[in-house]
C-alpha cells in the first residue's frame, strides 16, 4: 500500500491525464470510478493496474472487500487523503474508489453468439452519457453484443463508464467501422433493423425474434444513409406530440425491450 497526500504526486497526474482521449489512446488505459463500476469490472475479469481509495468517502462497509480483490490481482493500492481523491474524482459526490485499468479490445470474430442473437448497433454517438445509457439498457435487456460504429466518443470515456454503471464490463462491446460491421452481419445472416422517424412501419409491428441487429444513429442526424440503405427493414417509434424524435438512448431502450417482449412471448431466454 502506498499513501498519497499531495495532489501533485506523479501517480495522480498520470491518472488525471486519462480524462483526455488522446492519453487513453496512447497508453491503452482508462479510469473506472465508483463502487458499483469497480465491482463489476473485477467480477468480469478486468485486472486494474492501480486502485486509488479514500476511506473517509466510503458509503458503506463493502469497499474493503473490493480493495482486497484488487490486491489479489496485483493492483497497486494507493491510499489518498480526501483532498487528493476529490481532485482525482470527476463526480460531484465521490464514493472513494477509482481504478486505472487496461482497455479490453475485442474483434467481431471473437464473439460467440446464439442461434438468434440480439445486437445493438450505435453509429456515431456523440454524447458519452447516451452511449453509457445504451450499454446499461443492453445489459438489462440481455443484448448479446453492442457494436459501436464510426466512434465519435470512445467507450472508455469516464462518463461512458459512469452512465453505464459498469455495464461496459458486462456486455461484449466493440468499436468497429460501419463497413466492417455490415459485412460481418451479412455473413452471419443477421437482419439489420434501422430506427428512423421517416419509416412507415412502427417498431411493434416488426418481428424481432430472429437474428437481429437494432441500429440507432447520431443524436442530431440519426442513422447515416449508409446504414439506412443497407437495412433490411426500417422502423419508427410513434411520436404523438410536437417533438419529432426521442433521445437516442430512450429510442434504443424501447426497441430493445420490444425485442425482449417478443422473445419472452416465444419462450426465448435472454442472455
Amino acid at each position: 500500500m502506498i499513501r498519497i497526500t499531495s495532489p501533485h504526486n506523479p501517480r495522480v497526474k498520470e491518472a488525471l491525464a486519462l480524462r483526455d482521449r488522446s492519453e487513453r489512446d496512447r497508453t491503452g488505459l482508462f479510469l473506472i470510478e465508483g463502487y458499483r463500476e469497480v465491482r463489476r469490472a473485477l467480477e468480469n475479469g478486468i485486472r486494474p493496474k492501480a486502485l486509488f481509495y479514500c476511506p473517509p468517502l466510503f458509503l458503506g462497509e463493502n469497499e474493503n472487500e473490493l480493495i482486497q480483490r484488487a490486491a489479489a490481482v496485483r493492483a497497486d493500492l494507493l491510499a489518498c487523503d480526501e483532498r487528493v481523491f476529490r481532485k482525482l474524482s470527476y463526480r460531484d459526490r465521490p464514493d472513494g474508489l477509482l481504478a486505472v485499468a487496461p482497455q479490453i479490445h475485442r474483434g467481431l470474430d471473437d464473439l460467440v453468439l446464439p442461434a438468434a442473437p440480439l445486437l445493438l448497433v450505435c453509429e456515431r454517438i456523440e454524447k458519452p452519457g447516451n452511449l453509457g445509457t445504451m450499454l446499461r439498457s443492453a445489459d438489462a435487456g440481455g443484448v448479446h453484443a453492442v457494436l459501436v460504429c464510426d466512434r465519435c466518443t470512445d467507450v472508455f470515456n469516464p462518463n461512458v463508464v459512469r452512465s453505464s454503471v459498469g455495464a461496459l464490463f458486462t456486455v461484449p462491446v466493440m468499436e468497429v467501422a460501419s463497413s466492417d460491421a455490415l459485412a460481418w452481419l451479412r455473413r452471419r445472416g443477421i437482419r439489420v433493423v434501422a430506427a428512423t422517424p421517416s419509416a412507415e412501419e412502427e417498431y411493434t409491428e416488426t418481428d424481432l425474434r430472429g437474428p437481429v441487429a437494432i441500429a440507432v444513429g447520431a443524436e442530431q442526424y440519426g442513422l447515416s444513409e449508409h446504414w439506412l440503405r443497407a437495412a433490411d427493414i426500417r422502423v419508427r417509434i410513434p411520436m404523438l406530440g410536437q417533438c419529432d424524435s426521442l433521445n437516442v438512448s430512450a429510442a434504443a431502450t424501447l426497441l430493445i425491450y420490444e425485442a425482449v417482449r417478443q422473445r419472452r412471448a416465444k419462450g426465448l431466454s435472454p442472455r
